[in-house]
C-alpha cells in the first residue's frame, strides 16, 4: 500500500453526517510511515456525489485510479481506520490529485 492508493474501505454504520459503509477511500498515510508496516492508516473516504464543498477534490475516473465513476474525496472526513477495513483496488489517484488532497489537510488542521 502507497500513499495515494485507492482502496475499498469499510468504515461501518455512520453516525451523523460521517461517511460509512463500504465505499472507495484514497490513502494517505505517508510513504515514510508505511515503511513501518502500521496497523491503522489515514484514509480519506470518496462519494459520487458532487456537493461542491471547498475540501472535496474531484477525482476523473480514469485506468490509473480504476475508478468506476468520477469521485469527490471528502478530505474532512480523514479518519484513521485499520489495515483490515482496507481492500487494495490496485489503483491510484496520481501526483497531481494527492498534492491536492495534502493542501487541504494543510487546510484543514491549520499546519503549514
Amino acid at each position: 500500500m502507497n500513499f495515494g492508493d485507492i482502496v475499498t474501505v469499510d468504515l461501518g454504520v455512520p453516525v451523523g453526517s460521517e461517511a460509512g459503509f463500504i465505499r472507495p477511500g484514497v490513502i494517505v498515510t505517508a510513504d515514510a510511515f508505511l515503511r513501518f508496516r502500521p496497523t491503522t492508516v489515514f484514509v480519506v473516504p470518496l462519494t459520487s456525489t458532487q456537493r461542491r464543498f471547498p475540501s472535496h477534490v474531484e477525482i476523473t475516473a480514469d485506468e490509473r485510479n480504476r475508478l468506476a465513476t468520477t469521485s469527490w474525496a471528502c478530505v474532512e472526513q480523514m479518519r484513521a481506520v485499520a489495515l483490515e477495513r482496507c481492500t487494495p483496488t490496485g489503483g491510484n489517484v496520481g501526483a497531481a490529485v494527492s498534492f491536492q488532497l495534502l493542501d487541504i489537510v494543510s487546510m484543514i488542521t491549520g499546519m503549514p
